[in-house]
């Protein structure tokens, strides 16, 4: 990707639920540099995931600043070539912080943590459309996933936030708009030439639309729902795209005076770093999987379990593309769990050779519903099992269980899709639907090749397995005019890719998927063990 001769950068800031890292991209969009720091994850009570507010802004202001000095350290001219910077980060997590200190009034709570099942059973039994009530206006389900159950926990539990909610003190945003807020002055910052600023109240179409609180035809938040929820619409950002120049990065930060010109959730963002356009779906393999299909200007309501979404609005005047999601809650994070929880394998690249240890799962089947179930199921009461263990059962029977219950959920979403998007919805190479593949797993052959067979598809994984980053960076690159959309969605394709082509017959194929949802099936109504 060309750009004119001259010699520029871009940054990207990657927030994700477990690192931070800071990527700065060349003119062809090619990484020069990066840094990642990991951040502590609070587990206080079954069920509940925490991150400290201050802890993810500090990983930030390091990776930007150490990447900074890698570039630098390498001869690139960075200094005077930054342009601008993207930023892209967990989504739904939720923190609600104080307007007049700039301080969380309580930790970040994580989009897996699954604490708001009281409200949502609570929600589900009062309002007329029970779980799907919203559904119409906002495209998804009440579930724990949501950022707006979140927020209502934190006012009806936490008497600081409760408190700052009724003075109009508190602010409420999910990670971009808490980084953004801070990096562009907080509650008073000063510019390069020491006059004040003060931080931008602004979230993402995407990450808005991740809330439950956001019209998905309008992309304003949606009085109704607010109404219904008790939210008052002063403690929201704006709603902005996800290609603009938002504003300029504070004093005391690296990188003081340089623009921030993209903004994207996670999952949008690696879809824009896929060049996913209409019928066309990725799956990026991180903590969770999520499944995303362009569905390109029309909002196709889902009636297999999907959520309706937001797939990115490529400036402030350009059109809303839309998408069907799945999200699935553990896939990465399994694989944690066998290296932190029990001890079987010392790093997560271990898991690849242990299974291969064996030649199958040896009728093994491993579901990880840790903190219930998200698409197809919607199960919070389900809790992982592991069935079909004889004596004959090692540890890489094990191991292999694990790598195909992220391939098996991602089946599920898949299936779920075809059925909601139809023939028409997606989009085929020479007759076979391609799955474009992206996230850290993806490094792992084993597991695109089950991916592969289990699927019964061919499986595509890119030279850079880092969409999400790159994603940020097309965005803020493309709001300032050094690229254009033409040379994003048409540049790279002559970059390696690898493609795993399925070896699985289909027999086998539909025995297995049929012992998972056996399998699946055994997990549900747990919850009160």
């Amino acid at each position: 990707m060309s750009g004119g001769a001259e010699e520029f950068f871009i940054g990207s800031i990657d927030q994700g639920t477990t690192s931070t890292r800071f990527i700065i991209y060349d003119r062809h969009a090619k990484p020069v540099a990066s840094h990642q720091v990991e951040f502590t994850q609070f587990y206080p009570e079954a069920g509940w995931v925490e991150h400290d507010p201050m802890e993810i802004l500090q990983s930030v202001r390091e990776c930007m600043g150490k990447a900074l000095y890698k570039a630098t350290a390498a001869g690139h001219n960075v200094d005077a070539g930054l342009r601008a910077i993207g930023l892209t980060n967990q989504r739904e997590t939720t923190v609600v912080w104080s307007r007049s200190t700039g301080l969380p009034l309580y930790n970040a709570i994580v989009w897996m943590d699954a604490r708001t099942s009281g409200i949502c059973h609570r929600l589900v039994s009062q309002l007329s459309g029970g779980r799907d009530h919203f559904v119409p206006s906002c495209g998804l389900p009440i579930s724990t996933y949501f950022s707006a159950l979140k927020l209502l926990w934190l006012i009806e539990n936490v008497d600081a936030v409760e408190v700052a909610v009724r003075s109009g003190d508190a602010m409420f945003g999910t990670i971009d708009t808490w980084m953004i807020w801070n990096l562009t002055g907080g509650c008073g910052g000063v510019d390069l030439h020491e006059k004040p600023m003060l931080g931008l109240h602004v979230t993402d179409c995407s990450n808005a639309s991740r809330t439950m609180l956001m019209n998905l035809q309008t992309r304003e938040w949606d009085a109704t729902i607010l109404e219904t929820l008790g939210i008052p619409l002063n403690i929201l950002p704006k709603i902005i795209s996800n290609s603009e120049t938002i504003g300029v990065i504070a004093n005391g930060w690296p990188l003081a005076g340089i623009p921030i010109a993209g903004c994207l959730g996670d999952q949008h963002a690696a879809m824009l770093g896929q060049r996913c356009r209409k019928g066309q779906a990725k799956s990026t393999y991180g903590t969770g999987a999520f499944i995303l299909l362009n569905t390109g200007e029309e909002i196709v309501k889902s009636s297999h379990g999907l959520l309706t979404t937001v797939a990115y609005k490529l400036g402030p005047e350009a059109p809303t593309n839309y998408a069907l999601e799945g999200s699935i809650a553990i896939a990465g994070a399994a694989v944690q769990w066998l290296r932190d929880g029990l001890g079987i394998i010392q790093t997560a690249a271990e898991i690849e050779e242990m299974a291969k240890l064996v030649e199958t799962s040896g009728g093994i089947y491993f579901v990880p519903a840790f903190n219930g179930l998200f698409a197809p199921w919607w199960r919070d009461d389900a809790r992982g099992v592991c069935v079909g263990i004889t004596r004959f059962t090692n540890k890489g029977h094990i191991a292999r269980a694990v790598l195909e219950s992220m391939c098996f959920q991602v089946n599920d979403v898949l299936s779920s899709m075809h059925k909601d998007a139809g023939d028409g919805g997606e989009v085929k190479t020479e007759g076979e639907f391609l799955l474009r593949v992206d996230g850290g797993a993806t490094v792992n052959n084993l597991l695109m090749q089950i991916q592969a067979d289990l699927l019964g598809s061919p499986v595509v994984r890119p030279a850079d397995i880092e969409t999400t980053a790159l994603g940020a960076a097309y965005a803020a690159g493309l709001a300032i005019g050094v690229w254009t959309e033409e040379q994003i969605f048409t540049s790279g394709h002559e970059e390696k890719t690898t493609i795993f082509r399925p070896k699985l017959a289909e027999e086998e194929r539909k025995k297995r998927t049929e012992s998972w949802h056996k399998a699946v099936s055994r997990t549900f109504d747990l919850a009160d063990l």
